[in-house]
């Protein structure tokens, strides 16, 4: 329970994660939304499976390794960003397959860049882990436990996201989409000075 409740109020602090869920739902609509969370979800799975193996040690030992990682996460959020802030509104077709299919790889890759996320897991798991009690039954408890409360806690961003979305028609529509992009540039900027 204790657990819970520390992921339960770090999935609610926004972060990269959060903010490019917001920006997708805003632009995009709410199964592009969903599809990002789940992308971000599966970024976290893969963290976990690498705290959980130690893998993520290894990593985060590694000034240069994590210091590549940050900066790519930071400038692919960007990249993001802008293409919001410099394109137009697609409006009916937002919830095309494709897209779908992009803001899922899109969100596992900006939670993937984010060592933030690998840095969480690997100080945070250990200290919710009896080592006297099967250490694999524990860490795939602690690990559902973190992607159905991170799903749930993202959906209701998404949520929110598209109830300001309808508020936003015609000519906002753009104002909306240029937020979303600047969303994403300040989530970039925000990664880039994370040490």
């Amino acid at each position: 329970m204790a657990f819970c409740a520390v992921e339960l109020v770090l999935c609610l602090t926004p972060g990269p994660a959060v903010l490019y869920v917001i920006s997708t739902a805003l632009a995009r609509g709410p199964r592009a939304g969903l599809a990002g969370s789940l992308g971000i979800v599966a970024g976290n799975t893969f963290y976990f499976v690498l705290s959980g193996i130690g893998v993520a040690a290894i990593i985060l030992a590694s000034s240069t390794l994590f210091t590549a990682v940050k900066w790519i996460g930071a400038a692919y959020l960007m990249y993001l960003g802008l293409r919001m802030l410099f394109s137009r509104r697609s409006g009916a077709a937002d919830d095309r397959p494709p897209l779908v299919t992009r803001a899922f790889a899109r969100g596992f890759a900006v939670q993937a860049a984010n060592p933030k996320a690998l840095a969480f897991f690997i100080a945070l798991l250990p200290q919710f882990i009896d080592p006297a009690a099967p250490v694999a039954i524990q860490v795939v408890v602690l690990g559902v436990a973190s992607q159905v409360i991170e799903i749930a806690v993202l959906s209701l961003y998404v949520w929110v996201s598209v109830r300001a979305r309808a508020y936003a028609s015609g000519r906002f529509g753009n104002v909306v989409q240029r937020l979303a992009g600047g969303f994403l540039i300040a989530a970039g900027a925000r990664l880039a000075f994370v040490r």
